[in-house]
């Protein structure tokens, strides 16, 4: 199917070929008729894409301190990596989308086959929404009209917060699309709208919609306002205008009676003076999008809808209300379409958009059967037959664009297919680094016999369901860490391997990289591979992570324990050579969670070692990110961010410093020469078992404040199969 994507590095907008979404639980699959283009967003977008780098760091500050941070805490280089990386991410346009639906995901009722509705989805020709931001569009109006449904609520929510009442004032600055919609709205609840813009066609438009038109350079605003209401004021100012100027927003409060209410719904310059609104004791509010709802996890992607009693208006019922409107006439959005252009036509809207004087583009596209509908796209021609480590690689995240397809480079590893949800991110991955296919159906990679390694990057959710299909269809499997969010998940991977590695000659791998770091190496050569007991501080500044991220969900990510900190209990299983046997975790604070990322965990092993893993989110983001401390027979080993280790004790060794190097490359590398020489495990699965048992004894012992043992044995009893795990 064909997409509209920005790049963000060569300011170009392509229409760009890629494989249509799958429905998934809670979603809607729509094929797209209508789209409508944004003007002032889309514009942004497309100004930003072709600026260059000096004027892309001046448009955002807040980004350059990021950076600047960035480059304090992990270096230049790996900051300049990620910048460029960050760049080359295409970033899909449009979110006015109108269609039919093609299928319903479980736990979808309110929507059938057939249907037709508005969405929030992209320019795309089949578009897959969560069904909270999906609503139906009702008989007697057109897919041109509901194409302003999105687009509307975003006005509509601005009024909702401004709270007008019939016969009030109220001034709209910015006469854009969404301000056109906005003043119409605000004329249907019983205002007096008087509307500001520097086009004079924006002007007509607003006149003949019983809009009072001013144009600022013509005209004092703030004066005429004064007079238009004896010298009151105006009850309420709602911004929709796009400028970096603090003019807009001082003249908002100049013109605003006392107690008057303001309200942006654009981008202005914000810098506030206090006299204008303490003088008038003003109330200032920004509006969030399209209302109630919006990022908020639980009731987007999860369809969690809030009780209409106490939250009246949400973003989907806000839709519902603009369809309203425009069905009983009280909303006029036919009369805004200024051009209709077919989606292959794209460039004569975005070509110069700079210079577009269109109050609202509709793109058009192409009806039934024209309509390319499969879930993947062949990139290149490629032939695999007879070659051994061709891989499919499942996410195309942050940690697959940034960290794994650069550390695959040089292992000779057969690249075929990159599978994503959306197809967008996958399909500018896969043609970055070779691969011939893009697909957001991962089960086509497990049905192709070409693939010997799937390796998987999803959410941490995904990871164990995702780990055993693999190695039912006969796959070798890399999943990034965890291996599993619980008993029950763990369980049905071990009863997976013991089914299928042993017959087949599978191998299973998680992404404990750092036992492959050129310094844990080092340190165990010095330590020897039969040590006595031993010592082990390991620190994780892993720095701060907002609540409302997907890691800290326990039923998504599983906390930061399970998902990160098993990284050094992986560590210190390789250090030791010894199974963890027990653990304690103390977590920071008077009342600790359970999905808490401030903690200490005391660790002891079968042979009497004992190590602490230090995972910290509190600490400065200029300290180094990782720090191992190993002490044994009087003598003592001090790693330092993977950059340097140094030896205090060890005969003819000081010092090892390197470049950052957590061990990525060389456990791909392995693992790739592993696949061409029959399989070989790069850590046996009764570790990986015992490593996973010990982050979910960690959870329990912060439960009960105890220690808590991590009995393999009696797992494993457990297990369906009972087999030994090798």
């Amino acid at each position: 199917m064909k997409q509209l994507i920005q790049s963000f590095k060569t300011g170009e907008t392509i229409l760009e070929n890629i494989p249509a979404p799958q429905v998934k639980r809670g979603q809607v699959l729509i094929q797209t008729t209508r789209t409508l283009v944004s003007l002032g967003t889309e514009r942004m977008l497309v100004e930003f894409g072709k600026a260059n780098l000096l004027d892309k760091a001046r448009q955002q500050p807040d980004k350059v301190k990021q950076v600047i941070d960035k480059v304090k805490s992990d270096g230049l280089m790996p900051t300049v990596e990620a910048v460029f990386s960050k760049l080359e991410q295409p970033l899909p346009l449009g979110y006015c989308n109108v269609g039919k639906v093609l299928a319903v995901g479980e736990g979808v009722s309110e929507f059938k086959v057939g249907d037709r509705v508005a969405s929030n989805g992209p320019h795309a020709e089949i578009v897959s929404v969560p069904k909270n931001l999906v609503a139906a569009i009702p008989d007697n109006i057109s897919d041109e009209e509901a194409a302003f449904t999105v687009i509307g609520s975003i006005g509509l929510q601005g009024i909702r917060l401004l709270n007008p009442t019939l016969g009030e004032t109220v001034v709209v600055i910015g006469l854009g699309l969404i301000g056109l919609i906005t003043a119409e709205l605000l004329k249907a609840n019983g205002c007096k709208v008087i509307g500001v813009d520097l086009d004079e066609q924006k002007l007509t438009i607003a006149k003949s919609k019983g809009i009072i038109p001013i144009n600022p350079f013509t005209t004092d605003v703030v004066k005429f306002v004064e007079e238009e209401t004896n010298g009151i004021g105006a009850d309420g100012v709602i911004i929709t205008a796009s400028a970096k100027t603090n003019d807009i927003i001082s003249q908002a409060a100049q013109m605003s009676r006392k107690r008057g209410r303001i309200v942006l719904v654009g981008v202005i310059g914000l810098n506030l003076s206090r006299a204008e609104f303490y003088e008038k004791e003003l109330t200032f509010q920004v509006s969030c999008s399209y209302g109630p709802g919006r990022y908020d996890e639980f009731y987007e992607q999860r369809g969690q809808d809030y009780p209409l009693p106490f939250v009246r208006w949400t973003e989907k019922r806000n839709f519902e209300t603009v369809l309203q409107a425009i069905s009983s006439g009280i909303l006029d959005v036919k009369s805004l379409i200024t051009e209709r252009v077919s989606l292959e036509d794209y460039n004569k809207i975005y070509g110069n958009i700079g210079a577009s004087k269109s109050i609202a583009s509709i793109l058009v596209y192409p009806e039934g059967g024209a309509v390319d509908k499969s879930a993947t796209v062949t990139l290149t021609e490629g032939s695999f037959k007879g070659s051994k480590g061709v891989i499919g690689i499942i996410g195309a995240g942050n940690f697959t664009k940034m960290t794994m397809l650069p550390a695959l480079k040089g292992t000779g590893a057969g690249y075929k297919y990159m599978a994503s949800a959306g197809g967008v991110t996958g399909t500018a991955l896969a043609k970055k680094y070779g691969f011939t296919h893009s697909t957001t159906n991962y089960k086509e990679i497990l049905q192709d016999q070409d693939v010997d390694l799937v390796m998987i990057t999803t959410r941490h959710d995904l990871h164990a369901g995702m780990v055993q299909e693999s190695l039912e269809a006969k796959k070798h499997v890399f999943v990034e860490k965890p291996l599993a969010l619980n008993i029950v998940q763990l369980a049905e991977v071990v009863d997976a391997y013991q089914a299928y590695a042993f017959p087949y000659g599978l191998t299973l791998s998680v992404g404990f990289n750092r036992r492959f770091s050129p310094h844990i190496q080092k340190m165990k050569e010095l330590i020897g591979t039969s040590p006595a007991p031993i010592n082990i501080v390991a620190t994780m500044n892993a720095g701060f992570i907002p609540d409302n991220v997907w890691v800290h969900d326990l039923q998504i990510g599983g906390g930061r324990i399970i998902g990160e900190a098993c990284h050094y209990l992986d560590l210190m299983v390789y250090l030791t050579g010894s199974p963890i046997k027990s653990i304690c975790m103390n977590a920071l604070g008077t009342n600790p969670e359970e999905n808490t990322d401030n903690v200490s965990i005391l660790v002891k092993f079968e042979n009497g070692s004992n190590g602490v893993v230090n995972y910290f989110a509190n600490g400065h983001k200029s300290y180094s990110k990782e720090r191992v401390e190993l002490y044994s027979q009087g003598r003592t080993l001090i790693m330092d961010n993977f950059r340097k280790t140094e030896g205090f004790g060890f005969k003819g060794f000081s010092k090892l410093k390197t470049g950052q190097d957590k061990g990525h490359a060389a456990q791909f590398k392995k693992l790739i020469e592993s696949l061409k020489l029959g399989g070989e495990p790069l850590i046996p699965m009764y570790e990986l078992v015992n490593i996973t048992l010990a982050s979910f004894a960690a959870i329990n012992s912060l439960k009960t404040g105890n220690w808590v043992d991590v009995n393999m044995s009696e797992y494993l009893k457990k297990s369906s199969h009972g087999a030994v795990l090798a």
